[in-house]
């Protein structure tokens, strides 16, 4: 009978690392590329698109998410919820101030 806490453990080859690795600094090239491209209001959207991408990444590879239990899964999941919450909380606040000034 196998205990509740035990969790087995993938081993990740290294070529996946060197892959990730290897996309971080094509995404990051991309990035510099980008920064480098008039495109109007879309500049940001541009590098925050590129910048999640990355992120996910790292967190998907690096930091082992997906190879982790569904509760780490779902810890992760609650934190940027909280953190969406948080933002339009401000982005609400910031754009109530000006409703007189329209």
């Amino acid at each position: 009978m196998s205990e509740p806490t035990h969790h087995t453990h993938t081993v990740v080859p290294p070529r996946v690392y060197g892959a990730v690795f290897g996309t971080l600094l094509c995404f990051t090239a991309l990035t510099v590329f980008a920064s480098y491209l008039e495109l109007g209001v879309f500049n940001a959207v541009v590098a925050l698109a590129i910048a999640v991408i990355k992120s996910l990444l790292v967190i998907l590879f690096f930091m082992h998410i997906r190879y982790s239990s569904k509760l780490t899964k779902l810890t992760l999941a609650a934190g940027f919820f909280t953190f969406i919450v948080l933002v339009a909380m401000t982005l609400t606040d910031y754009m109530s101030r000006a409703w007189g000034m329209w």
